[in-house]
């Protein structure tokens, strides 16, 4: 049966954890700790383990409504990809060009960082540092990828970091249909997202850091936490919610939730891999406007997803969004058409989450010490490797070390809030709407639909 009608609506890598997610017991009663990390994804494991492992001597606690990895963490592409969304320029305005290409740099780092800490902690979260191959499937993303890679050479970036390919040199990598050119970036790793957060919990938590899941925190205050479980009074607070932030008393505008959906194959013959390519587990996308983004799984699936769902009015969270057949179906579709040698393969897994974007697009973290307060997420979707650079980098601001990441330009990077409804619905809707239709033009037409392009820019608040 193809389609997703026989998919189990479940997330691929928590389904098939091994053994099964198991709840630790929820706060049970007043505490008092010196760190209180608010958020059991990888932001808050991150800063989390470098906190612990720097000064072993500190009381910290991690407090998750569900369980660690429950939202973005567990279920996301697998990308450990090392670039922040937030653009060049916009790190660069706030710094100088190189500062922003330190910044990137930082971002490649991290990648390896995963790896080097994954490895020497005994996490197998399926690491593969195989990079990304994004594809050009028509005339105007040809002419992007051409133009992408003078702007990148202009900003300092080598051939050995991101190129420019050929049409057959791209389908080497991916042999997707249409292929005009391709972009190898190499600062990516493959990875099973659910692995390496419940490798990343267990690790702290032997080293002395309190998990506490089933716990919902209602506010947070000056030096301390409200929970339905008691209130945790701490010297230093760690916000690092992603998009669950809009749950927060006072925080509801402080991120936008969008949904991403995903869907997962059976395991593929060796044979299909030999027409499709992906050898070495590349990430792959192409270069819609539109995002998708697609892995091979260290057992020979491909999961693949986008962004599908329309935005709930009211930042709406809501479980049935993460199922939306529709959504799902086409996501499918988009997956075959890319690669047809798929059409018969069964689609067992259909599942979604939600990310947090801040109103400027521009990724960043605060450390305010004399309110104890760190602030840390809103990755537009791309936070596997930056939420390891993000909680490094909190874990040294907490502890007062002056290193070459504190000094980062996307530290201290804040926004404004979204704007209320109706407008912000209308926005992200008409946003959405307009770049669906900017890339059913560019197939149709083979023209570059730019202005489509910018009108949404300035619907959705860009950078």
């Amino acid at each position: 049966m193809t389609g997703v009608d026989s998919a189990a609506s479940r997330v691929l890598w928590l389904d098939r954890l091994d053994p099964p997610v198991a709840l630790r017991a929820p706060l049970d009663g007043d505490a008092d700790v010196d760190v209180a990390i608010v958020g059991g994804g990888y932001s808050g494991l991150w800063a989390a383990y470098y906190l612990i492992r720097q000064s072993p001597e500190l009381r910290i606690m991690v407090i998750d409504r569900h369980h660690c990895g429950f939202g973005a963490s567990g279920r996301n592409g697998g990308w450990a990809v090392g670039e922040l969304a937030g653009s060049f320029d916009a790190y660069a305005e706030r710094s100088s060009p190189a500062e922003s290409l330190r910044l990137a740099r930082a971002m490649f780092d991290s990648v390896d960082e995963i790896g080097r800490v994954t490895s020497a902690e005994g996490i197998d979260c399926h690491y593969a540092k195989g990079g990304t191959i994004r594809v050009a499937r028509n005339a105007p993303q040809a002419a992007r990828q051409a133009a992408e890679i003078d702007e990148v050479r202009e900003q300092g970036f080598t051939e050995d970091e991101i190129r420019l390919l050929d049409a057959d040199e791209a389908r080497r990598h991916l042999n997707a249909t249409e292929v005009r050119s391709g972009i190898f970036f190499a600062a990516t790793a493959a990875i099973d997202p659910a692995l390496l957060v419940r490798g990343l919990a267990a690790t702290v938590e032997a080293a002395g850091v309190r998990i506490c899941e089933q716990t919902t925190v209602r506010r947070i205050g000056e030096r301390s936490v409200h929970t339905t479980g008691g209130t945790v009074t701490a010297d230093v607070v760690v916000r690092a919610t992603e998009a669950y932030t809009r749950d927060l008393e006072g925080d509801r505008l402080a991120l936008l939730p969008v949904y991403s959906l995903m869907v997962a194959t059976e395991p593929l013959d060796n044979a299909v891999f030999d027409e499709i390519g992906l050898a070495g587990r590349p990430t792959f996308a192409d270069d819609r406007h539109m995002v998708i983004y697609g892995q091979r799984t260290a057992d020979n699936r491909i999961a693949f997803g986008g962004r599908g769902v329309p935005y709930g009015f009211g930042s709406t969270i809501d479980k049935r969004m993460e199922f939306h057949k529709p959504s799902h179906e086409r996501i499918r579709d988009t997956l075959v058409d890319m690669l047809p040698a798929l059409a018969d393969a069964e689609i067992t897994h259909r599942w979604g989450g939600v990310l947090g974007i801040p109103r400027n697009w521009v990724p960043g973290l605060t450390y305010d010490r004399y309110r104890g307060l760190g602030t840390l997420g809103g990755y537009v979707g791309e936070g596997v490797a930056a939420a390891n650079l993000a909680g490094r980098t909190m874990a040294e601001l907490i502890l007062g070390r002056d290193t070459d990441r504190t000094s980062l330009p996307w530290v201290g990077a804040t926004a404004r809030r979204w704007e209320p409804e109706p407008f912000r619905w209308l926005g992200v809707r008409s946003s959405r709407a307009i770049l669906n239709a900017a890339d059913d033009y560019e197939y149709r037409t083979q023209t570059e639909a730019s202005r489509a392009f910018a009108l949404s820019r300035f619907l959705r608040g860009g950078n």
